[in-house]
């Protein structure tokens, strides 16, 4: 598991191949001076819910990753990830699983439960 490093050191873990994923989505978005919200589900190990970070240029961040190697990246997780952080909910992060999913026309949408499901907002 990695850690995703924000603003003055709160630290959220994150698996290493989604945390990759999410560097290449976030360093774009940043290097064009984008703010936007970062979310995803907590699992019931972590309170279940749902957390939303506020990025910009101006807020620290660094990616810690515990693995050795970097994961290939999978250019349509990439694109699923994009696609959601141009939305007004912001970036997404959303399993790989559902990816294929997504991309079929399935939009990803979540309830106030933090629980996916795969109506139209």
């Amino acid at each position: 598991m990695g850690m995703l490093i924000y603003g003055s050191g709160d630290e959220y873990e994150i698996d290493d191949r989604a945390l990759a994923h999410l560097k290449a989505v976030i360093g774009a978005k940043l290097r064009r001076q984008e703010g936007f919200f970062l979310s995803w589900a907590n699992d019931a190990e972590h309170g279940s819910g749902r957390r939303s970070l506020w990025l910009s240029p101006s807020i620290p961040l660094q990616f810690r990753f515990f693995g050795s190697r970097p994961p290939e990246l999978n250019r349509a997780w990439l694109e699923v990830l994009s696609e959601t952080s141009h939305s007004p909910r912001g970036l997404q992060l959303i399993p790989e699983s559902e990816v294929e999913r997504h991309l079929a026309g399935g939009r990803l949408s979540h309830d106030g439960d933090g629980n996916h499901d795969h109506g139209e907002d």
